[in-house]
């Protein structure tokens, strides 16, 4: 039996979540296997009720149990809290701390189906496939902060970025081992022409390339890269980089595969993953039945591939996303003329069907 802890959290999170839960259900009846939900507070759901954006009991729930389903927090409605009781800063970073989450993991591919939904021309994007790694748990967002005010009335903010060495080797030897899963091509983004952590990331790179020379290890500067997943994105297979650039340029990447609502997450490092869309909690669309749950439908699936060394049941998931969008259903992100348009919850049915070869 696998444990898994359902957190919802606020917006669509509430919609695409249970449509996730209906895709391992599925697999559960298909492949004999049991999984037991436990679902809790998260975010600013979990601060309108209990205080605080991550309880107690929440955190306590997801450490003992064997992976983490989470939809997406936060929205204006909890902008103006104090900082550590936003649902972004109180929740989602304490969670990758408790749960030493260091390594994010964000597959960029483009389902065939979806080859005219991208706003890039389909010779650019045809067989885009590559994975983002991205580091979790240090940089600019866990650094010290501070603000003071000036002589002349105004204030100045600080944030500190600090990398260790020990930091970069773990999330860059992650990264070659999945390299050498894949077609062995790394390359590491940083900035090193301008900021210190950037040199020292460089250089440990560098230094471990020579421990797998299986793998081609190539170097690029971020403002260079967002550039390059633009103009060729087919060119990478694994990307590795710190926290800050990983946030942004997977935003970008998504666009590649037609829609932010097609990019899952894993973050992985402990004993207990965490898995996610990439997306947010778009709470101009909460209640509508807009939101596409597909990506947190393939999150599940990664859920199924790291924390379970489920990939027969991974494949079946995948294969089921790939069948309904090639048949021409789409939810409204993704809608374009001559389609199908689905709701959230149709969408998860016609997935949890095709799992069950009901369709």
């Amino acid at each position: 039996m696998y444990k898994i802890a359902v957190l919802p959290g606020d917006g669509i999170g509430a919609e695409i979540v249970p449509e996730a839960v209906k895709a391992l259900k599925a697999i559960a009846s298909r492949f004999g296997h049991e999984f037991q939900f436990t679902e809790a507070l998260v975010g600013g759901a979990a601060y309108d009720v209990k205080g605080h954006p991550l309880p107690d009991e929440t955190l306590e729930l997801c450490q003992q149990s064997d992976a983490v389903l989470l939809g997406a927090i936060g929205g204006p409605k909890w902008d103006n809290l104090p900082v550590e009781l936003r649902p972004e800063v109180g929740a989602l970073l304490p969670l990758r701390k408790e749960l030493a989450l260091f390594a994010n993991l964000r597959p960029c591919m483009l389902f065939p189906g979806l080859l005219h939904a991208s706003t890039l021309k389909e010779e650019v994007i045809t067989g885009v496939d590559f994975l983002v790694i991205r580091e979790l748990t240090g940089g600019l967002y866990f650094g010290e902060k501070s603000r003071e005010k000036t002589a002349d009335g105004g204030q100045k903010a600080t944030d500190m970025l600090t990398y260790s060495t020990y930091e970069i080797e773990r999330i860059v030897r992650f990264a070659y081992q999945a390299a050498q899963k894949r077609r062995k091509k790394l390359c590491s983004v940083d900035k090193a022409n301008v900021i210190e952590t950037s040199r020292l990331w460089r250089e440990t790179v560098t230094d471990l390339s020579k421990e797998y020379p299986d793998v081609e290890t190539t170097h690029m500067y971020v403002d260079n890269c967002s550039m390059q997943l633009i103009r060729n994105p087919r060119q990478f297979d694994v990307i590795v980089t710190e926290n800050t650039f990983g946030d942004i340029l997977t935003d970008e990447a998504s666009m590649l595969t037609g829609s932010i609502g097609m990019l899952p997450s894993a973050s992985i490092g402990g004993e207990v993953g965490l898995y996610e869309p990439s997306h947010g909690s778009a709470p101009d669309i909460a209640g509508q039945k807009k939101a596409n749950p597909l990506a947190t439908i393939l999150s599940a699936a990664m859920m199924l591939r790291f924390s379970f060394d489920l990939e027969e049941e991974a494949r079946v998931i995948e294969q089921a996303v790939t069948e309904v969008l090639e048949a021409g259903y789409r939810t409204p992100d993704l809608m374009e003329e001559g389609k199908k348009l689905l709701n959230t919850v149709q969408m998860g049915d016609m997935v949890a069907d095709k799992i069950l070869g009901l369709r």
